[in-house]
């Protein structure tokens, strides 16, 4: 592991003097062992990777990738919480339309009892 921090760290040195100007890329790639295709292969995935960790970011946690199937299923869930609810409150309705009308059939009851009472005397 130390051994391939050392081998990265000595790339990105060579890589920042290539930058600079301080050695050409065929030399970069000569102290690198390696063709100048590959040094520049290396040098665009260097600078992507430097680009990448100096770009602000927000603090905290990086956010949990998203999960297409979950987010769906929490949406039918929502969904489906708002139909129960709905339901719910149609019943409850349903059940106080349903004491009224019982209240108001025998408040008519009584009046035509009271009604029947009064003139059958």
């Amino acid at each position: 592991m130390e051994k391939e921090r050392k081998l990265a760290r000595e790339r990105a040195s060579i890589i920042l003097q290539v930058r600079s100007g301080a050695l050409t890329a065929t030399e970069g790639a000569e102290r690198l062992r390696v063709s100048r295709k590959t040094y520049y292969e290396w040098e665009d995935r260097a600078l992507q990777a430097m680009a990448l960790a100096l770009e602000n970011h927000s603090a905290g946690r990086p956010p949990v990738p998203l999960d297409a199937e979950k987010e769906e299923l929490q949406r039918q869930v929502q969904d489906l919480e708002k139909r129960l609810y709905l339901a719910e409150k149609t019943i409850e309705v349903k059940d106080l339309l349903s004491a009224f009308d019982l209240h108001v059939a025998k408040k008519k009851e009584r009046k035509q009892k009271n009604g029947k009472r009064r003139s059958g005397k």
